[in-house]
């Protein structure tokens, strides 16, 4: 996956909150200087005056090329954080820069510069237009932005290509299946070559076999894209699959942000440890977390079987099963950066099976 460790912030996130009721800014205000800028108090006061803290307090940062992924139970706050960071909200208070602009603060003329040329945005419900084709409702942000018929339906091609629908740019969504539909709402928001990309559930309303083989064709794209995008779900299973982080939200509140195998392997509380309960940790722990290093490491080690430190728990022991002794574990420039034994690798994986 991406290492968004060395790459700078697309957006960042700085005390975000979203507070629906009446007067709510300075609303805000009183209830943050009565708790002393503690939020959680604060929040209280506000649910006791009758207001709703949706969004509370949100501070994190989204690198450059990064797919970070929001996800939390219904009702915890990620849709109304992405409406908000997109600005489909009025924030209540805090600021969201996009590239160190502080898009709160943009007046509704660039807000709208922005949606049209740097911000791409898919919804579960997609709302393809029914009398348009394939080709015609992909190409409509580029109407919108005065480009030719002919430039507009060379790009339209370009991106219905991309998401696996050539063929299908005369049809219309009438003639289409549910994931082919969600297909062209991908497209459509791929037609103006978004820098940052926001999706709220997109595969949430489909089959469970559709939704895999979107989840693939997504993660292809990306590669192929390298896009900076804030993905919202509900599904532990896809966050884990998508993300190169995750924030797992409760009741407004981020209560923890880390990769997946950190979410995994080192749940913050209870809550989001039941997220993971059924989750296979082999399937996502590396072996970097469980070997030896520095000193520990042994002399006289096999060359085979080519234990990488990125690896899962399960790859790596599916190729080292049958060497007793320990492996070298080397970096992607092929370096020795530690030693894994097979036998830690098997007790991790049943300790993931025994959770």
């Amino acid at each position: 996956m991406h290492d968004a460790a060395t790459s700078p912030a697309a957006i960042s996130c700085n005390g975000v909150w979203q507070v629906f009721g009446p007067n709510a800014k300075q609303r805000l205000a009183q209830a943050l200087k009565d708790s002393g800028g503690a939020s959680e108090r604060a929040a209280e006061q506000l649910r006791a005056e009758g207001l709703i803290p949706a969004v509370q307090d949100a501070t994190f940062e989204v690198k450059e090329g990064e797919l970070f992924v929001i996800m939390g139970l219904s009702g915890s706050g990620k849709s109304t954080i992405v409406r908000c960071i997109s600005r489909l909200l009025e924030g209540t208070s805090g600021e969201v820069l996009v590239e160190g602009e502080n898009i709160l603060t943009a007046s509704k003329k660039r807000m709208i510069e922005l949606r049209r040329r740097k911000l791409g945005m898919v919804f579960q419900h997609f709302g393809l237009f029914p009398h348009m084709t394939v080709a015609e409702n992909v190409a409509f942000p580029l109407r919108m932005q005065g480009q030719g018929k002919v430039p507009r339906r060379e790009r339209a091609l370009d991106v219905i290509k991309l998401v696996g629908l050539e063929g299908r740019e005369d049809a219309f969504p009438r003639e289409l299946s549910g994931g082919q539909r969600q297909r062209v709402g991908i497209a459509r928001s791929l037609a103006v070559n978004p820098d940052i990309w926001f999706l709220d559930e997109p595969f949430s309303a489909l089959d469970p076999l559709i939704r895999r083989q979107l989840q693939d064709e997504f993660l292809h794209i990306q590669a192929t894209l390298r896009k900076s995008i804030v993905f919202i779900t509900h599904d532990i299973t896809e966050a884990l699959k998508l993300a190169d982080r995750i924030a797992i939200m409760k009741d407004g509140r981020i209560v923890q942000i880390g990769t997946p195998a950190e979410i995994v392997l080192n749940p913050i509380d209870d809550y989001v440890a039941e997220f993971s309960k059924d989750v296979a940790t082999g399937r996502h722990a590396q072996v970097a977390s469980i070997m030896k290093s520095g000193d520990d490491i042994p002399t006289d080690m096999p060359d085979k079987p080519g234990v990488r430190s990125d690896m899962t728990l399960e790859a790596a022991l599916s190729s080292c099963i049958s060497v007793y002794d320990p492996v070298p574990v080397r970096d992607a420039d092929g370096q020795v950066v530690g030693a894994v034994y097979p036998s830690d690798l098997a007790a991790a994986s049943l300790q993931a099976e025994a959770k």
